[in-house]
């Protein structure tokens, strides 16, 4: 009987770890925007922020289309002030979100629910425009830039499988970037701007090697939820090299990590 006594204990002790192992656990200070190098920490409604911590799901997930929805995989909310987020993806260490529209600057708190556990709630700071490019995350800071002929603004041969060729003054470049405000005519969380065309509602300024940049379109990107597009014109007498640094100004807030493209 004792042997019985002590196994079920062991039983019991296992099931126990086994569950609490399954409570997701959101980082302190582990809430920020998707975009940059990791240095911008507000969250923009209406862009895509990055949830970091453990135990958060049981193994990756994929948002299956365009338009995201507020549950994926094992996941059944990430809230937001209690407002439900839609998902890009979710892995055991890190959500991809996009933080409602409907926030308001300020503090929020954020809840990951697992399984129907859920987290404790962690402090994030909203504020109305967090600018930020993004980047290939490759170790270093080149940004995702793209040409009109679909290459990327990068050194030849630099990214393994991508046609990559550097920009020249008078180029018009596409950038993606996050955290750019409001936006006219605003669409619903999760959706993607392949309805209508949306622009910001401030003026961008943008900064390509310490020159200021033609901005001729700032707005949200036609096909993913969440992301803005910058299309911009490399200025005249620009410096040139590998890694040219941009930087973006807009509501009176500039980008805290500077991205780079290559310029000839």
């Amino acid at each position: 009987m004792r042997a019985r006594i002590v196994a079920l204990s062991l039983c019991l002790f296992a099931f126990g770890w086994t569950a609490a192992a399954q409570v997701p656990v959101i980082n302190t200070g582990g809430i920020g925007s998707a975009a940059g190098l990791g240095n911008t920490l507000t969250v923009a409604p209406g862009s895509i922020i990055s949830i970091f911590g453990t135990s958060l799901a049981s193994g990756l997930s994929l948002a299956g289309s365009a338009t995201l929805s507020t549950s994926l995989g094992d996941v059944n909310s990430v809230m937001i002030n209690g407002i439900p987020a839609p998902l890009q993806f979710v892995s055991d260490q890190q959500i991809n979100a996009q933080a409602p529209w409907e926030l308001s600057a300020g503090q929020a708190t954020v809840v990951v629910t697992r399984g129907g556990v859920a987290s404790m709630a962690v402090a994030a700071q909203v504020g109305q425009f967090a600018p930020a490019l993004y980047g290939f995350h490759l170790g270093n800071a080149q940004a995702i830039a793209v040409n009109t002929d679909s290459s990327v603004t990068a050194p030849v041969g630099s990214i393994q499988g991508v046609d990559c060729r550097p920009a020249t003054s008078g180029d018009t470049v596409l950038f993606y970037a996050s955290g750019l405000g409001p936006v006219d005519n605003p669409p619903s969380d999760g959706s993607n701007s392949l309805d209508a065309l949306r622009t910001t509602t401030s003026p961008l300024m943008m900064m390509i090697g310490g020159a200021p940049a033609q901005v001729s379109f700032s707005g949200l990107s036609p096909q993913f939820a969440g992301i803005y597009q910058v299309n911009a014109v490399i200025p005249p007498n620009v410096t040139t090299g590998d890694a040219v640094p941009i930087q973006l100004m807009i509501g009176g807030v500039t980008s805290a990590d500077m991205l780079t493209i290559a310029l000839r």
